[in-house]
């Protein structure tokens, strides 16, 4: 008796092989790591290249850094892919095979483990942590990670928060934020559901939703690009080649700065998103309503309901967990909008919202403490939406 499992061979080496290939997957993925965290590991490795086949004048340009980082960019893709394809599935199948030879219940315990433990440690570095240093950054204190040391650097205190809470400036944002996300989420919700309603009785069907779903595979940036060009103004007198512009100006109107005036601007920037969210919510929402029995609303017909009637007190009731659930996925996705406002207005003109803003402190002053807290007050405003929704997708039998 060997004691394991009737099913299972002894390990032997071809079993060995898989596990210590996990290991050596490990040490590897931790080896990259700190490689590409090095911002001088590729050059000098580039360097000891150039060294090798005698070329010590560029080696030492790249330890300077001068040189021609092309090599030290292309080592930096190869270790990645290398990383990346290679050594997670080292990871993975190693220690899949190494947990299915410890045999039942150990197997069934630990197999779950192996696929979702790194998932869970990639989230931890990547998302968990940044979160809770960015909001420990916001109260001025900044945790400074140095293997195998800490750094706690403490800074401003509350006068960032102080500055968001009560800079006039930043109640103008909050209020742009709180437009776009009732007008921004009931126009492409409001309108999704009416398109999906009508075109449910349409011949062409998908022809006509094809048109209205088009705008979605536009990126943000690209749509916000094409309406700038769509609102563009020049002074009277001069040729319009805004659309907008060109149109009034034909009806014998003066031309309008129309994303240069308050508050104008922040509802014709809302007319950008409801144009690409509303292919969403209608593709969404049809799905939904085609789920409604069609004995229902023909006994409603037969019952002297009109359209109307049916519509809202038969159609509406019975997809309202799908009608609950895009309502708060593009609510979600409207306060976290960005692009569209640094595209158009770039936040000038009182049409900034917490997310440009949040870009312009961080990133244009280097004022990281109240970058952080806007993206604190953007992260609390997101997160009722959020428990709301996975609470909703409970209801709905998704677990």
């Amino acid at each position: 008796m060997t004691g394991l499992a009737p099913d299972k061979e002894p390990f032997g080496w071809r079993g060995l092989l898989l596990p210590l290939g996990a290991v050596a997957g490990l040490a590897g993925v931790v080896l990259a790591l700190v490689f590409l965290a090095d911002s001088q590991a590729s050059a000098n490795v580039a360097a000891w290249f150039y060294d090798l086949i005698g070329n010590p004048e560029e080696a030492a340009l790249l330890r300077a850094g001068t040189g021609n980082r092309l090599l030290a960019k292309v080592i930096i893709m190869v270790v990645a892919l290398a990383v990346g394809v290679g050594g997670i599935w080292m990871i993975y199948t190693g220690f899949n095979v190494l947990v299915e030879r410890l045999g039942d219940p150990w197997t069934r315990r630990l197999v779950p483990w192996v696929f979702v433990g790194p998932c869970l440690l990639l989230l931890t570095v990547f998302l968990v942590w940044p979160a809770i240093s960015t909001v420990l950054l916001s109260f001025g204190v900044e945790v400074r990670l140095i293997p195998p040391s800490v750094e706690v650097v403490s800074g401003a205190g509350l006068s960032d928060w102080e500055w968001g809470l009560f800079n006039s400036q930043n109640h103008q944002i909050y209020w742009n934020n709180v437009i776009w996300l009732v007008v921004g989420t009931a126009g492409s919700v409001g309108l999704g559901l009416v398109i999906a309603w009508l075109f449910d009785r349409v011949r062409r069907e998908s022809l006509a939703k094809t048109f209205v779903f088009l705008p979605m595979a536009i990126s943000l940036v690209g749509a916000s690009v094409i309406w700038r060009f769509v609102y563009a103004w020049r002074p009277g007198g001069s040729s319009q080649y805004g659309l907008l512009n060109g149109i009034w100006t034909s009806l014998g109107g003066e031309p309008v700065a129309w994303i240069q005036t308050p508050p104008l601007n922040t509802y014709l920037m809302i007319v950008i998103l409801i144009w690409l969210q509303t292919g969403f919510a209608m593709v969404v929402l049809s799905a939904a309503i085609k789920g409604v029995p069609v004995e229902i609303t023909e006994a409603a017909s037969l019952d002297g309901a009109s359209e109307r009637q049916k519509f809202f007190s038969i159609i509406v009731p019975m997809i309202r967990g799908s009608l609950i659930t895009v309502t708060i996925t593009v609510a979600i996705f409207v306060l976290k909008i960005f692009d569209i406002v640094y595209v158009t207005t770039g936040g000038n003109f009182d049409s900034d919202v917490v997310a440009n803003q949040m870009y312009l402190q961080m990133f244009q002053f280097l004022n990281n403490g109240r970058g952080s807290v806007l993206a604190v007050v953007l992260f609390v405003a997101v997160l009722p939406l959020m428990i709301l929704n996975v609470r909703q997708m409970r209801r709905q039998g998704i677990r």
